[in-house]
């Protein structure tokens, strides 16, 4: 991003690539709140910037919590006035040794409700504060696994993940998702973009990843800094197809 200093909230910071990617805007010179359900760990990741002489806050957020959400709002409004970047990067899955036909009903209803629904819900939250910026950017932590070029032809190397009904259908809903408010938004200035970290080794995937969390987060730093909107950006610099 530019050497202007941006508020940036990041949900799911309190660790792996949220936590990254806060760290790397932080020391970047910009405002980073760390978006997380639990105080305890949020509290914990956001002193371990500050203690670096970073520009680091813990907001507590959950994404399924409607009450956080708009009290998070309420904080950014009277703390800062305005909100230029907001990373939704939290996200579940509940699909892990389960074969489709076996995936419980509840247990996808919990998966939309943290990677989709969640999603829509702080976006709209933080809508109002995000127009206040002279650079709205609101930047959706997606996967490859969601697109439907990934799951009508698999990669051979990936493929093993194709049946993923809750994560890679949120993802794929996600990915709609930010297509739709980029072309809503595209009058405000506000971009909206579905950004990719790379197959990271981190809680979600039971660290079976081949690229580390920070690496992940440095790549999702980078994307907030290109120009487009409307696109799914991927780490090594080019985009996906959807």
């Amino acid at each position: 991003m530019t050497n202007t200093k941006k508020i940036v909230l990041i949900t799911g910071a309190n660790k792996g690539i949220g936590l990254a990617t806060a760290g790397v805007l932080a020391r970047d010179g910009h405002a980073v709140l760390l978006g997380a359900r639990d105080p305890e760990r949020g509290a914990a990741a956001a002193a371990g910037l500050s203690e670096q002489g970073l520009d680091a806050r813990f907001v507590r957020l959950d994404v399924t919590d409607p009450a956080t959400i708009t009290a998070a709002a309420e904080l950014i409004d009277a703390e800062y006035g305005r909100l230029d970047v907001l990373v939704n990067n939290a996200a579940i899955t509940r699909d892990r040794s389960r074969p489709p036909g076996e995936m419980p009903v509840a247990a996808l209803r919990e998966v939309y409700e943290t990677n989709v629904f969640g999603v829509v819900a702080v976006t709209n939250a933080m809508l109002p504060l995000l127009r206040r910026s002279p650079s709205g950017y609101i930047g959706n932590v997606s996967s490859g696994l969601g697109t439907v070029a990934f799951l009508s032809d698999p990669d051979e190397n990936l493929a093993q993940y194709a049946n993923l009904l809750g994560y890679n259908s949120s993802k794929a809903a996600l990915n709609a998702v930010t297509l739709i408010y980029a072309n809503a938004l595209r009058d405000s200035g506000i971009r909206v973009n579905a950004l990719s970290p790379g197959f990271c080794a981190t809680d979600l995937n039971g660290h079976t990843g081949v690229l580390t969390a920070d690496e992940g987060g440095a790549h999702i730093a980078r994307q907030l800094a290109r120009p487009e909107s409307g696109a799914f950006l991927n780490e090594n610099g080019g985009t996906y197809p959807w």
